[in-house]
């Protein structure tokens, strides 16, 4: 456990230390948070920003990491070790998590003290739409990492797949001002439930559908990794 420990606080360190990573899951969604002062629809784009922040770190950010050890053979000397390669993986989790929950944290604060932003109305659904999507976006990552044969394909790919997830799915502009068609299709992207179940748990009324929705993506997710998933 001690071990684990330590290598999540590593696997933290390193994703720290990335400054596109850093600049894109802590700065970027409080600076459109500013750009929105005024805006009626500040307390939407708050819950948004929360699954915006979380895919940047988990489907663009993570899958490099992944790779980067697979490549350089990480993976393999570890599974001669009594630290299992799997653990590698979880530390990434936890490492996803703990970024999240800081990129969180200075939006929340913001929104709270410099935007007049109401507080959440329902923590608890809150705070497990908020792991679901951590473990939702890492499982999408993972997934991505199983493919990507290399490191540049697997930016690649992470790029190509969350920029457009972001968008359509309402996390980095409301899916009220999308065309019907392309809102349509927002809803049925991985990160569209994760976007509905954050908005519900900020303001509105939780229901357990999108919680399901982002449970079943996990799932299946997972098993597909682990069946694609080669270690070098």
């Amino acid at each position: 456990m001690r071990a684990f420990a330590r290598m999540s606080a590593t696997e933290l360190t390193l994703l720290s230390r990335d400054p596109g990573t850093l600049f894109f899951m802590v700065a970027f969604p409080l600076m459109l948070l500013v750009l929105h002062t005024g805006s009626e629809r500040i307390a939407v784009l708050v819950p948004s920003y929360l699954a915006m922040i979380l895919a940047i770190g988990g489907i663009s950010a993570l899958p490099g990491f992944v790779v980067t050890y697979r490549e350089r053979k990480v993976l393999r000397r570890l599974a001669t070790t009594p630290i299992a390669p799997l653990a590698v993986l979880a530390a990434q989790v936890v490492a996803q998590l703990v970024m999240g929950l800081a990129g969180a944290a200075i939006i929340v604060v913001a929104a709270l003290a410099a935007f007049g932003v109401d507080a959440p109305a329902h923590p608890a659904p809150l705070a497990l739409a908020f792991v679901l999507t951590v473990l939702m976006t890492c499982s999408l990552g993972f997934l991505i990492a199983a493919v990507a044969r290399t490191v540049r394909v697997a930016d690649l790919l992470g790029l190509m797949i969350m920029f457009p997830m972001i968008f359509l799915s309402g996390a980095a502009i409301p899916r009220e001002g999308l065309p019907p068609s392309l809102r349509a299709i927002g809803e049925y992207l991985p990160l569209g439930p994760a976007v509905t179940a954050l908005r519900e748990g900020w303001a509105g009324t939780p229901t357990a559908l999108p919680l399901l929705a982002l449970t079943g993506i996990i799932v299946a997710s997972t098993v597909i990794s682990a069946a694609l998933f080669r270690w070098e």
